[in-house]
């Protein structure tokens, strides 16, 4: 169901890189509802927060974080926060990022759940997990829709809960 409604955009953001394109997934009401409640009954009783990562993550986290009645907190690009921030610098398949969460993001020892659309390399996954534990939070997992099993992300994961819905 995923592979159907996901298109590969070539050369974007730069040559060389194949971006996968999940906007006819979110577009698609029946899909997207299929894959929020997979996500829902996979962690249920798990999580007390759900994260989304910058830009696409905020979507499936706002679903689940609403189909589970928790609560939802963004990691976002660097400067975009307007209080103090918890930042980390990491690289990219193809450049730098750094991310941010907002101190006092979460309650001491709040179980969160990290979601977003596609781990890569595991950077920003990696990025994501050590700023939720500066922030507080204990990871309950990070679930992803799509892995890309060729770029070998999760290897940097070790220890990790990670959970990918498809893998390609």
């Amino acid at each position: 169901m995923i592979a159907d409604r996901v298109v590969d955009v070539p050369d974007f953001p730069k040559p060389g890189i194949v971006f996968k394109d999940l906007t006819p997934l979110f577009a698609d009401g029946e899909a997207f509802r299929t894959v929020i409640d997979d996500i829902v009954a996979r962690y249920a009783g798990e999580f007390d927060a759900v994260v989304g990562i910058e830009a696409r993550g905020f979507v499936l986290a706002a679903a689940v974080a609403y189909a589970s009645g928790t609560g939802v907190v963004p990691i976002r690009k660097a400067g975009k926060l307007p209080r103090v921030a918890h930042a980390v610098s990491y690289a990219l398949e193809y450049g730098e990022a750094t991310l941010e969460v907002s101190e006092g993001a979460f309650k001491p020892g709040e179980r969160v759940l990290v979601v977003d659309d596609v781990l890569a390399t595991g950077g920003t996954a990696v990025a994501t997990l050590d700023l939720v534990e500066r922030a507080g939070g204990v990871v309950a997992g990070l679930v992803v829709l799509m892995e890309l099993g060729f770029l070998d992300g999760r290897s940097r994961l070790p220890g990790r809960e990670v959970h990918a819905l498809m893998t390609v």
